[in-house]
């Protein structure tokens, strides 16, 4: 809930700090005290439009900050902490504060770290529910309705989002694989003949390479076939370079012992034998490598050719082309065994959607039946509030099958009709600004232990009203602020009501004065006394009578 207000240079207030307690708080004062400076100020740290004219006048900037504390974390709160990487102890405060330029800029800060604007609103949802005069959120707005009747119904909306995803789930995959198949029959010609084509072929990976090594080689042997045929002509015949080696060495090996030096001669002469036996071996395998062929060679450019040829047709690289064939054969696998696998699919799809209906039908007779509990409920509500001509309706239809979704099949929308034999038509559309507060007060104490926002303010709902139904008024905010299930029960009330002000635990007097030409707002909280002067005066306007002071008195007696 809110437990502390601190407002700096906005508009008429100059320096406010206030503290909030649980129960029903009351803000009073005279007409153009500067009570909507408050909320506009409060409006800021839930993320409305930052208006540079908020800016006191000749200050450079303006800036509130507002606390509230929990026994612990809304789910929205933690959740929305959490994504923004906000963190947040344990029975820590939430702090909120916005710092506003008079240029216009803004800054938002959620316990000390900075963070966007857009986060703020995100959050407000589960701090304050403000509801005015021109109220077009909250209650108002139709797409709350559905959660606040689930609310009201106890209802277990988990099973029918689980369904609704498996549903989804299951209609996804058959849409792919039928989207699949369909493009593999439309292809199937072409594919089978594509496959036939490189079924052909049949190309191997590494191929390319091997090919293009052996082709180079015997382009190269084609080239040094002269060079290589003269160099075999030193090792053929009886005279050629290896044989004279060999024949020198023999003559050499017999006059060897006569003299060292013949020995060293000798044994050079070997190692030359040695190495050119060598060469000869070289040059001989070297022969085989290189060796021409013209019909393999005209073979192997052939090939390349057609490997190459497959890989542009196809748009991959000549390696590629083993596996783009099995892809192909696997299509056309796929093809064959598409009937079986779409049954199958198609009997998973029919199964999930027969859940999803069977929750959400589920849902959909609880949400009937917690129609008619919360029709009676609110129907008990309007009487006292000067409502008695007025109906209320829960409408619960049944939307298209293309409109169900993961909260199941129903719109849910709350409904009245103002005068007898009228139609049903939404709140915000029949309502006047009077009617429409007392109505979302008798929704909002139907509802009262349902959940909602930790801070409930409502702006002059009472006004237009007196008497008894001011009476009523106060009488219910008082319970709906004791029984507010979801906020620590805590409802702000900004009234011009005596009946009202007389059933607040908290009692705040807003006040403007001028000094030359400065003019200040002050808030302050009253004790006894101050608020049965205030009541009195709200009894009887400037000049505060013994017979209003008395009046004021009964009022508080009677709470």
């Amino acid at each position: 809930m809110l437990t502390a207000l601190s407002i700096r240079n906005i508009v008429l207030i100059e320096a406010l700090d206030l503290n909030f307690a649980p129960g029903l708080g009351v803000l009073t004062g005279e007409t153009g005290a500067g009570k909507s400076i408050l909320l506009d100020a409060l409006g800021l740290v839930l993320g409305n439009r930052a208006e540079s004219m908020l800016v006191r006048a000749g200050e450079d900037q303006a800036s509130v900050t507002a606390s509230f504390e929990f026994a612990q974390l809304p789910a929205q709160v933690r959740t929305a902490l959490a994504d923004a990487e906000v963190d947040v102890e344990p029975g820590e405060p939430l702090i909120i504060r916005r710092r506003l330029k008079a240029d216009g800029g803004s800054r938002a800060f959620v316990n000390d770290q900075p963070v966007g604007v857009a986060l703020l609103r995100e959050l407000s949802g589960a701090l304050v529910e403000l509801h005015g005069q021109h109220d077009d959120r909250g209650l108002v707005n139709p797409r709350a309705h559905r959660a606040l009747l689930d609310r009201y119904a106890a209802a277990d909306a988990d099973n029918v989002v689980q369904a609704w995803q498996h549903w989804q789930a299951a209609r996804d995959e058959l849409a792919r694989t039928r989207a699949d198949i369909d493009q593999a029959r439309a292809e199937q010609d072409l594919l089978q003949a594509h496959l036939a084509e490189l079924t052909t072929l049949q190309p191997e990976a590494g191929e390319e390479e091997r090919l293009a090594l052996s082709r180079a080689d015997m382009q190269k042997g084609e080239k040094l076939a002269g060079d290589l045929d003269g160099l075999r002509s030193l090792w053929d015949g009886s005279d050629s370079a290896l044989a004279l080696l060999r024949g020198a060495a023999r003559r050499l090996d017999r006059v060897a012992d006569e003299h060292p030096l013949l020995a060293e001669a000798l044994a050079a002469l070997d190692r030359a034998v040695i190495e050119a036996g060598e060469a000869e071996e070289k040059l001989e395998a070297a022969g085989l490598a290189l060796a021409f062929e013209p019909a393999e060679l005209d073979r192997i450019e052939t090939r390349l050719f057609e490997l190459r040829a497959l890989a542009r047709k196809h748009n991959c690289q000549p390696d590629d082309l083993p596996l783009r064939m099995q892809a192909m054969q696997s299509a056309l696998d796929a093809i064959e065994a598409g009937d079986a696998a779409l049954v199958d699919l198609e009997r998973a799809e029919q199964a999930a959607g027969a859940a999803y209906r069977a929750h959400a039908e589920t849902l959909h007779n609880s949400r009937h039946a917690a129609a008619a509990r919360l029709d009676a409920a609110v129907a008990r509500e309007l009487a006292p509030l000067k409502l008695d001509a007025a109906r209320f309706q829960t409408a619960v239809a049944i939307l298209p099958e293309d409109q169900w979704g993961p909260h199941g099949m129903d719109r849910v929308e709350f409904l009245i009709a103002t005068n007898p034999g009228a139609d049903f038509a939404p709140l915000a559309k029949i309502a006047s600004g009077g009617e429409l507060s007392r109505f979302i007060l008798a929704l909002k104490v139907a509802l009262a232990e349902q959940g909602g926002a930790a801070t409930v303010i409502f702006d002059e709902i009472d006004r237009g009203v007196g008497g008894a139904v001011a009476s009523a008024i106060g009488e219910r905010l008082a319970r709906l602020a004791t029984n507010n299930g979801a906020g620590g029960g805590q409802l702000l009330a900004v009234t011009h009501s005596p009946q009202v002000a007389a059933r607040g635990s908290q009692h705040y007097m807003i006040a403007k004065s001028s000094e030359g030409t400065v003019t200040r707002t002050s808030v302050a909280l009253l004790d006894a006394a101050g608020r049965q002067e205030e009541i009195a005066r709200m009894l009887s306007g400037a000049e505060i009578t013994s017979e209003a002071r008395a009046q004021a008195d009964r009022l508080l007696e009677g709470v």
